[in-house]
């Protein structure tokens, strides 16, 4: 497990490893790089275990030793982790919990490899959007009816509860929940918030100037904040029929809408690249050229970094210009109130093949307990329980905004093949056809066709 710093100071906290990057692209690095194997993986994945992987021993394992958790990434608080170590030997005596660090960077091999093999962890922690994948191919352990109810049941985020479903039974749980909100530094805009959708879109256009300042900054592979203004207009990304075909919905009127309204933005409000990602979204914020940043709340950590990074390879922030007056909304929906926004996070789940299944769980009680979830919302993290929402500090518009944004917060669909849409860069090349200026409804009908083809294959 790496070590981690942790540097809190008001508005300018934000958190590096002893290289000095930020966790900036944890989230992009989550339900976007764990995918491009995806597609690779399952399939190898989908042969290893097509009838179950076989359970540790059958009866919940031995009555004490060692319980293995795979964490990804570094958002997992320290405190957290100590927590989690510290409790579950008060509670388990005789036995030891070791948490392992993982990378999001190759994930998806790693984890197949692992889980399928004969040394699997116990625990592992899984983006939103890979758990399908995982789940339909047996290599998580079924959470029963009753355990659910242990765990927190109906008070668990009911998004994350069905990305972790798989044909009607519970597998991987929610964790926590990363919500996108819009940014903003008052020294570039002194309008108020718009009130509604069709408002932010008149006001980022009105704050538009060509090859000087961005309304809001839209890169145009940038695909995960399309979705709201597909929701929000009545369309939808993929609906299964009772026959289990897909129909993908980008062509519906509220799909073009959406569309329309995205590729509005996308030329008359934004000097970012046609082509270009969603990646170090703070440099150009931080240069003063942004109106509107919509972005992971996160985000607030990279923009209030020093300006002069202390290692060779950090990325430089703000913090005593625009980061030291940084203030944030929820996205506006149609009508009013929060607009349906992608939700990004993480899934835990035991491991089929874990061979102390009944110590697993009482490692993953403890991660959904109060105590611990507390722990997560403080750092300002969704936490899994949604009565816990309260325990996310909203003393700022930035936490504020970003625990009313999760409160609407959707998922891409439910299903392993998602991952192979995303492999594929399905929607990234799509829009970047948008935003060169291409017909909407001739890029509607494709993305939908190759959606189809991909969920139905």
């Amino acid at each position: 497990m790496s070590t981690r710093e942790w540097s809190r100071e008001g508005a300018a906290t934000h958190r590096t490893d002893i290289t000095g990057k930020t966790e900036r692209n944890d989230f992009v690095r989550k339900n976007r790089l764990v995918a491009i194997t995806a597609a690779a993986s399952m399939t190898m994945a989908l042969g290893a275990c097509a009838s179950g992987a076989e359970a540790g021993d059958g009866d919940g394992g031995p009555s004490t030793g060692e319980v293995r958790v795979w964490l990804v990434g570094s958002d997992t608080p320290d405190e957290a982790r100590d927590h989690l170590k510290e409790t579950f030997e008060e509670q388990n005596e005789g036995s030891t919990l070791v948490i392992e660090e993982q990378s999001w960077d190759g994930l998806t091999d790693k984890y197949t490899t692992a889980l399928a093999g004969s040394d699997a962890p116990d625990v592992v922690e899984v983006g939103n959007t890979q758990a399908s994948a995982f789940t339909s191919s047996g290599y998580f352990s079924e959470i029963t009816a009753e355990e659910f109810e242990e765990l927190g049941g109906s008070d668990l985020l009911p998004g994350f509860v069905e990305a972790g479903d798989w044909e009607g039974a519970h597998y991987a749980l929610p964790y926590y929940a990363g919500s996108r909100a819009v940014f903003y530094s008052p020294q570039l805009v002194d309008a108020e918030p718009p009130a509604t959708l069709d408002e932010y879109v008149d006001t980022a256009k009105d704050l538009y100037e060509e090859g000087k300042f961005s309304g809001v900054w839209w890169p145009g592979q940038d695909w995960y904040n399309a979705l709201p203004f597909i929701w929000e207009n009545g369309g939808y990304i993929a609906e299964q029929a009772d026959d289990g075909t897909w129909e993908a919905g980008f062509s519906s009127e509220g799909g073009i809408a959406g569309l329309t309204q995205i590729q509005d933005l996308m030329l008359n409000a934004s000097n970012a690249p046609a082509d270009g990602q969603e990646t170090d979204l703070q440099v150009p914020f931080c240069e003063g050229k942004i109106g509107y940043l919509s972005a992971p709340t996160w985000i607030q950590w990279s923009i209030n970094a020093p300006e002069e990074p202390e290692t060779e390879d950090g990325v430089p922030g703000c913090a005593s210009t625009y980061g030291g007056d940084l203030e944030a909304f929820a996205l506006p929906g149609k009508d009013g109130g929060a607009a349906q926004v992608f939700a990004g996070g993480s899934n835990i789940a035991i491991a089929q093949k874990s061979e102390q299944r009944d110590l697993a769980f009482d490692a993953l009680s403890i991660m959904l307990s109060d105590e611990y979830q507390s722990i997560i919302a403080g750092i300002g993290l969704i936490p899994a329980k949604v009565s816990l929402a309260g325990e996310v500090p909203q003393d700022t518009s930035i936490g504020a905004a970003g625990v009313e944004a999760a409160a609407t917060a959707k998922l891409t669909p439910a299903t392993p093949k998602w991952a192979d849409v995303e492999a594929q860069t399905v929607l990234q090349t799509q829009f970047t056809r948008l935003a060169n200026g291409e017909d909407v409804e001739q890029v509607a009908a494709d993305i939908d066709a190759e959606i189809e083809s991909i969920l139905n294959g």
